[in-house]
């Protein structure tokens, strides 16, 4: 991007009232691999896409669980995400000592915020350029949050952020509404269908075992990762499903032509 006297320091402003340090962290998101999170009555099911730096190299890890109660999913830097998660698991494991109870979602959401926004306003620090998708599960029911290097946070039915993630995003607003009813199976079905919309547009690009790892919790379930060998049986019921679609779309596209060639019996003239 494009360097300017406004963005050597975090806490100068730009004439235009911008601080670009903030946004370049906020781009640092953008650049990361994608994460899509989506809610339902009773659980929130992360999906995310692994990336390898090269042939040579394990794919680089993008969930982590916080509490049994919930977990995040990154987009940016890892090592940004190691240090917000360690925080987080500290904050998580003081306030059951202290009141004997898991900590609440949006209380958690709203202090690893405050420690992201605290980052963009000191001169001796830098934001962290990751981003978060909070997945819990607490007395008020499941709560999916995302938390952004700015230190604003929101809390979402659905969400996806990282690389192409607009993909994703188009496929979830058009889709969330049903999602509020759906089974476990059934939401973790959406949330790799939303997913692999981000790979879509990438030439020979697919979903695999090996790229691709899902997590959830909810009602009865702790936070659970999902990835490997263990999420082969998704993808093949996804593809399953898929292919059964097709077969009656074509059906009913068949049927409907069979209508319109066929001929109608006109009216004898006498």
């Amino acid at each position: 991007m494009f360097r300017n006297q406004y963005d050597t320091d975090i806490t100068t402003w730009s004439p235009q009232g911008r601080l670009h340090q903030v946004e370049y962290a906020m781009e640092a998101v953008k650049q990361g691999s994608a994460v899509v999170g989506v809610r339902s009555d009773t659980h929130v099911v992360l999906a995310t896409l692994k990336r390898s730096t090269s042939e040579l190299a394990s794919t680089q890890k993008k969930l982590f669980s916080i509490d049994d109660h919930l977990g995040i999913a990154i987009a940016g830097l890892t090592a940004d995400a190691r240090v917000l998660g360690r925080h987080m698991r500290t904050e998580c494991m003081n306030y059951k000592y202290i009141y004997e109870t898991a900590m609440p979602v949006g209380r958690l959401a709203l202090n690893v915020a405050d420690k992201c926004q605290v980052s963009t306003q000191r001169a001796s620090k830098r934001p962290f350029g990751v981003g978060l998708l909070i997945a819990g599960y607490d007395e008020l029911g499941p709560h999916l949050y995302q938390s952004c290097p700015s230190g604003n946070y929101y809390e979402f039915y659905s969400m996806a952020i990282g690389a192409r993630s607009q993909s994703a995003k188009t496929y979830l607003e058009r889709h969330f509404e049903e999602f509020a009813s759906l089974e476990l199976q059934d939401l973790i079905l959406q949330a790799i269908r939303a997913l692999r919309e981000t790979v879509s547009s990438s030439k020979d690009a697919e979903l695999t075992s090996k790229n691709c790892a899902i997590a959830y919790v909810g009602k009865g379930d702790t936070f659970t990762i999902v990835e490997d060998e263990e999420i082969q049986p998704y993808l093949d019921t996804l593809e399953n499903s898929d292919g059964k679609q097709e077969e009656e779309e074509e059906e009913t596209e068949d049927a409907a032509e069979q209508t319109e060639d066929k001929p109608t019996d006109a009216p004898m003239e006498d």
